[in-house]
């Protein structure tokens, strides 16, 4: 009966330490790289009532009669299957899509193994787990696997620059580059135009709260060169912040074009300005109109080329044949001459059509050669002619005959005695416009540093890739890899002791650790912004609860029932 009993206090014993494990197991059932355990029983010793004997020729032989005492636990395995991945989009976590660790150290120089990937980065700029121990691995990315600490600023030092930018504007591209190696001078600079500032002030600049320059041109002004637009514009800035430069220093605008301020320079208008189409041609001094007024310029073409002072402004008039079938129309061929050519248009007696009048250059292909002018009708015209005669004329001319515009080119006495020659409008040709188009952009500086090792302030993105390369973003070099994290991976994983935290460390057992790259030894390659759940089984635990709970309640009656044995013995007695 005593062994009876002592065999149901072991039992209890034993799965009690079962529902312990599945209690540990359902608890971290959401933790990260979780590994789930399981309570292993063995038999114990047993007190032999009688030993086997042997057959003999006349008797069989007898196995031996045995009395157990119980169970004990046989081991408590964790087991290191994997389990699925969980993605989490931080590209901080990294899941291990197969075999091995990662290697973290703590401050006082021990290792330990997980397989929650929640990584991060502590001040000083080194790539951590989530409870501060370093993450190792390898400080370069062409090294073999080991373990070292990862920093992620490891980028070196960067060399003294000024700020800069580069900007393309119709085909030029532009460089806007400071004095002054700071990081303070990475300021925006936008340029317009201002019709409004006085004859003396060639530019004005208005310095904001956050260092961003505008720089208003004096649209009438002319400017000779960049180098003269540059100094201008420093010497606005300074005027505008105490008499001192910017942090960037001065600025100095340079172009990948020479003749850009060619034929006596641009305005500051023009610098400012948006056209990058055609600067039409003119034609000045012809306010009073031709032909007392019947003709007005209104506009040249695109492709105007007239160039210089006219010279005459004549209109032919060829009278109508009533003779012809059908009969013809009377017309007017009005003729501008310039020293560069002669731009014709004909006025019909029908046509009514149009209100204005075209007048091209005959000798020149060129469609686009113009000057377009106010068309009256062909009976207006007829008429001012008539008035103008001496003495006017009642009746249409019925023969061909030419008027002289002598508006032009007369000589007028004045009251003082003298003399003033009425001089002939002066036509200017179209050209390709001249605008640089500054105000299009906004000339933001980048670039500009003091120098000296970078810091982890200025990186703008951290990664980490499959095989481990871990890899930061800076704005001026780009991506640059920092080292690359190494895994651990071991003969017997199940050997693996656990030590709370997710972690894991050797034992006697597991093996020595095999340093590898992710994704080569055996090991799995890393998957970022993911991490690999617990891969306990919810339904198979509570399986595991109920056999445990039945195991005990029936240990339990043995004891209840040794009790009962012993007091019905005691009871002999009475």
């Amino acid at each position: 009966m005593n062994r009876a009993m002592f065999s149901g206090v072991a039992g209890l014993k034993t799965h009690q330490y079962r529902l312990d494990v599945i209690g540990n197991n359902i608890a971290n059932v959401n933790t990260y790289g979780y590994k789930y355990q399981r309570a292993v029983f063995s038999d114990v010793f047993y007190q032999t009532l009688s030993g086997a004997s042997a057959g003999t020729a006349n008797r069989g032989g007898t196995n031996p009669t045995t009395v157990g005492y119980g169970s004990t636990l046989g081991s408590i395995q964790t087991m290191m299957t994997q389990s699925s991945m969980q993605n989490t989009g931080r590209g901080l976590d990294v899941a291990i899509t197969g075999e091995g660790y990662l290697q973290v150290m703590d401050a006082d120089g021990n290792i330990f193994y997980t397989k929650a990937g929640l990584l991060d980065y502590d001040a000083n700029g080194y790539l951590v787990d989530m409870n501060g121990n370093f993450v190792l691995g390898a400080t370069t990315t062409d090294g073999a696997p080991d373990t070292q600490r990862i920093k992620l600023d490891n980028v070196g030092a960067v060399e003294p620059a000024v700020p800069s930018v580069e900007e393309k504007i119709n085909g030029v591209t532009y460089t806007i580059k400071g004095s002054k190696t700071s990081a303070y001078g990475n300021i925006g600079v936008t340029i317009v135009s201002n019709e409004t500032l006085a004859d003396d002030i060639p530019a004005q600049a208005i310095i904001s709260n956050t260092g961003s320059v505008t720089i208003q041109l004096n649209a009438n002004k002319t400017f000779t060169s960049l180098e003269d637009l540059s100094s201008a514009i420093n010497s606005a800035i300074r005027r505008a912040n105490g008499n001192a430069d910017l942090p960037s220093g001065e600025l100095s605008i340079t172009a990948d074009k020479a003749d850009l301020f060619a034929n006596g320079g641009l305005t500051g208008k023009q610098i400012a300005g948006q056209n990058f189409g055609v600067d039409l041609g003119s034609i000045s001094g012809a306010t009073k109109g031709f032909f007392d007024g019947r003709l007005t310029v209104n506009k040249v073409s695109n492709g105007f080329t007239g160039e210089g002072a006219f010279t005459a402004f004549t209109a032919d008039f060829t009278p109508g044949d009533t003779t012809q079938n059908p009969p013809t129309e009377a017309f007017w061929t009005i003729k501008m001459t310039t020293p560069t050519g002669v731009y014709t248009g004909t006025l019909k007696e029908g046509s009514t059509a149009a209100t204005m009048l075209l007048m091209k250059d005959g000798t020149k292909l060129d469609d686009d050669d113009y000057i377009e002018v106010n068309k009256p009708s062909f009976t207006a015209f007829t008429e001012q002619y008539m008035a103008r005669q001496n003495p006017p004329l009642t009746t249409p001319p019925t023969a061909a005959v030419t008027w002289t515009d002598d508006t032009y080119g007369k000589t007028i006495n004045n009251p003082d005695g003298t003399t003033t020659t009425v001089p002939f409008p002066v036509a200017k040709p179209s050209a390709p416009a001249t605008d640089l188009g500054f105000s299009t952009k906004t000339f933001t500086l980048t670039g500009g540093t003091e120098g000296g090792p970078v810091t982890l302030d200025q990186l703008t993105g951290i990664s980490i890739g499959a095989d481990g390369t871990v890899s930061v973003t800076r704005p001026d070099e780009g991506v640059i890899s920092v080292g690359k994290i190494t895994l651990a991976n071991f003969a017997n994983p199940f050997g693996l002791s656990p030590t709370g935290k997710n972690y894991y460390t050797a034992s006697a057992n597991s093996g020595a650790p095999q340093l590898c790259d992710p994704g080569s030894g055996g090991t799995g390659a890393l998957k970022s912004s993911a991490l690999e759940m617990s891969n306990v089984d919810l339904s198979q635990e509570f399986a595991d609860m109920i056999t445990a709970q039945r195991g005990f309640q029936a240990n339990s009656r043995v004891i209840t029932v040794s009790d009962t044995m012993l007091e019905e013995l005691i009871n002999l007695k009475r």
